[in-house]
């Protein structure tokens, strides 16, 4: 179980624009529109209409790279891939506002459909694993299958989320509720170093960091972050966040998977299923002992593995 370097050649970093979030691979770079906005994904693996779409939302402080491994594994399994940049990173728009998780999980829908399809199985890991179950609950008929890594149901997150996160997460997520002072350390100081190192059983490669840490540094990302996390707790009390409370509980009525470290640093892993076992009727829950938050990068062999394995079962690929 080994984290990932960033070894594929990168175009050079340039705070300017986006190009530093244009990492070169085994896939190719597209932008689709949804709602009004631009999206970046990343795509890979099978064009044929038979073959089934997987969408991959990364977390925060990311941006679809994190799914570097799991891309090529899944395009070889027979898959189409699209890894997005959610609305505010990378190569996506960065709107002042609409920073919404409802306003976001119509973002992904969008794109699913400006893909082509009207149907995919939606993965995401962190703050994209709350999209992820988010799409699932506000968009069904967008969503085949869901999958989640590192991130409990948000009715649970809402409703008890000192339960849900470790004491240091919270304590991060209250200096993020902060004006301005956030964005700063995103772009200029440690903040996403910190975060990641939060979150890891072992720290990742110095390569891969600062890469991340130059993709904050476009212009509009820091606040973009900000905004998405500040909305998760201002909204809490206000009419927009009660009603997306009462759909998250409507149970779902596709198969979902749950993938949790043991180690992680964010997210408390001993009762990370709560609200998923009694709201998803078809859920399979994966424990990884020995990786942290970032299970993509930490495990991905591992998530590999169990990614396949249950893709086989809910939305088989083309022999």
């Amino acid at each position: 179980m080994t984290a990932l370097s960033a070894r594929p050649a990168v175009r050079t970093a340039a705070t300017s624009d986006y190009t530093c979030a244009l990492v070169e691979g085994p896939w190719q770079h597209e932008f689709v529109s949804s709602g009004g906005s631009r999206f970046h994904v990343a795509v890979a693996g099978s064009e044929s209409r038979s073959a089934p779409l997987v969408v991959l939302l990364h977390g925060f402080p990311q941006f679809w790279w994190a799914w570097r491994a799991q891309i090529p594994a899944l395009a070889d399994a027979g898959y189409r891939v699209a890894a997005m940049d959610v609305r505010g990173v990378g190569g996506s728009d960065k709107p002042p506002s609409g920073y919404a998780v409802p306003t976001r999980a119509a973002d992904v829908a969008g794109v699913v459909r400006s893909l082509g399809r009207e149907r995919a199985v939606v993965v995401g890991h962190g703050t994209g694993g709350t999209l992820a179950w988010a799409v699932a609950s506000l968009n069904p008929d967008t969503t085949a299958a869901v999958a989640v890594l590192a991130s409990p149901h948000p009715a649970r997150i809402r409703l008890r989320s000192r339960a849900a996160f470790t004491a240091a997460a919270l304590r991060e997520l209250a200096y993020l509720q902060v004006p301005t002072l956030p964005e700063r350390a995103l772009a200029k100081g440690d903040l996403v170093e910190r975060t990641l190192a939060l979150g890891t059983a072992a720290p990742l490669p110095d390569d891969v960091v600062e890469l991340y840490k130059a993709v904050m540094r476009i212009p509009f990302a820091a606040h973009s972050a900000a905004e998405a996390l500040r909305w998760a707790v201002r909204s809490t009390p206000r009419m927009d966040g009660r009603r997306f409370a009462t759909a998250l509980r409507r149970p779902l009525s596709m198969p979902a998977l749950q993938v949790q470290g043991g180690r992680d640093g964010i997210v408390r892993s001993e009762r990370a299923d709560l609200d998923a076992i009694a709201l998803a009727p078809d859920l399979r829950y994966e424990l990884i002992p020995g990786a942290g938050h970032f299970l993509p990068e930490e495990a991905p062999d591992e998530v590999n593995r169990i990614l396949l394995d249950w893709l086989t079962r809910v939305s088989p690929a083309p022999k």
